[in-house]
């Protein structure tokens, strides 16, 4: 968590911009649990983690357009018959990542 919390640090000060994916739900057998985080910058470096595989490489992709539009997701990754050819969980688990755009507050510049 530490390495996150200092590349977005880094990027912020570097003026890029930064989105923060979040594990908010976790079911079965589900690589990372609820708390996990992955951050974006708006040039495409990524830190943490909040999957593996293709489902890392979708949230990267998701993050970069909320970055570009502001508006927050909340992304459902799950493996069933009907989605063996799309991004999911080969681990036969769920995950739910919240992905948000980070904004500088008032008066903390």
């Amino acid at each position: 968590m530490r390495d996150v919390m200092e590349s977005i640090a880094r990027w912020r000060e570097e003026g890029k911009g930064v989105a923060l994916a979040t594990v908010v739900s976790a079911e079965g057998s589900a690589p990372r649990r609820e708390g996990a985080k992955l951050a974006v910058s708006s040039d495409g470096e990524m830190v943490g983690s909040v999957s593996g595989g293709c489902v890392e490489s979708d949230v990267m992709f998701q993050a970069l357009d909320v970055l570009k539009d502001g508006q927050p997701r909340l992304l459902r990754y799950a493996i069933t018959d009907d989605m063996v050819w799309e991004v999911g969980l080969a681990c036969g688990g769920a995950i739910e990542v919240f992905v948000e755009p980070l904004t500088v507050a008032q008066g903390s510049e």
